[in-house]
């Protein structure tokens, strides 16, 4: 690969790794505790939960820029 800035063959492949989101929402826990007793502390760990993206970018070493794949 040549960077398309400094035409360098000096470049690597990056993961970039992104979290969104939550693991456990308290107003269902507390809902669901009053609703089914302590197991219902569980209903908090429902629903969409966390979402991980990851991104792959080419970087040149020389330069610093960085373009996707």
């Amino acid at each position: 690969m040549v960077c398309p800035r400094c035409q360098s063959e000096n470049c690597q492949i990056i993961n970039v790794v992104t979290e969104t989101g939550k693991d456990f929402y308290a107003s269902k826990g507390i809902l669901g505790a009053i609703c089914f007793g302590p197991i219902g502390i569980l209903c908090g760990a429902c629903g969409k939960g966390r979402k991980v993206r990851n991104k792959q970018y080419w970087v040149c070493n020389r330069c610093g820029k960085k373009w996707k794949l």
